[in-house]
């Protein structure tokens, strides 16, 4: 059994049962977003909530100090390794953004963008994609916009249910703690890349 199917449900997993099918639906939920997560050529990040926890820190100087997961940053460099790109679009602006954005080879940046619409039309059309092979995960309410327009959404446990009624893959894992991890697994595995990814470690 699939494990992010197995994680619907442990209780009903483990012991078959199932009255009110909703191993069924899951597997068929499931089966949906791996269909539409084959396409991607692109995958688009929110940051706080999603590559963070969502708490904001600041020095004694007023600088914004943000804490990201190692674990993150590796399954958004398979992405790229493998043939997705990704990108970076957020609300607030920050330098500890654009560094690890530089970290991780991410050149597709977008800061301070509170209509995120128009930030997401220039990037598929400087990419020349379509909305169906781009993918998008945030956390909040001014996500609804790209979560609604890309071919392949996803969101974190915390959000709001608008959110996760709405997404194709809710993580299972939390924003800033493996969230991006597990959907950047989900999408290679959706490709047949990431057994190639693992190996690649194994040589």
């Amino acid at each position: 059994m699939d494990d992010a199917l197995e994680r619907t449900n442990p209780a009903e997993a483990s012991t078959g049962e199932d009255p009110d099918g909703a191993l069924a639906l899951a597997r068929t939920r499931l089966d949906a977003a791996r269909k539409r997560a084959e396409g991607l050529k692109l995958m688009i990040f929110d940051v706080d909530g999603v590559m963070t926890d969502g708490t904001l820190y600041y020095s004694e100087r007023g600088e914004e100090l943000k804490a990201f997961n190692v674990r993150d940053g590796h399954g958004i460099k398979m992405l790229r390794q493998y043939g997705v790109e990704v990108a970076l679009i957020t609300a607030r602006n920050s330098r500890a953004v654009e560094l690890r954005a530089v970290n991780l080879g991410i050149a597709q940046i977008y800061q301070g963008v509170e209509d995120k619409r128009g930030a997401y039309a220039a990037l598929l059309a400087q990419l020349g994609l379509a909305a169906e092979q781009s993918g998008y995960m945030g956390d909040d309410l001014p996500d609804l916009p790209l979560i609604t327009r890309c071919g392949f959404a996803a969101t974190v446990p915390a959000a709001p249910e608008a959110l996760k009624s709405r997404a194709h893959y809710v993580a299972r894992a939390p924003g800033g703690h493996g969230a991006v991890r597990e959907v950047c697994e989900f999408i290679l595995r959706a490709q047949g890349a990431l057994e190639r990814a693992i190996s690649a470690h194994l040589q």
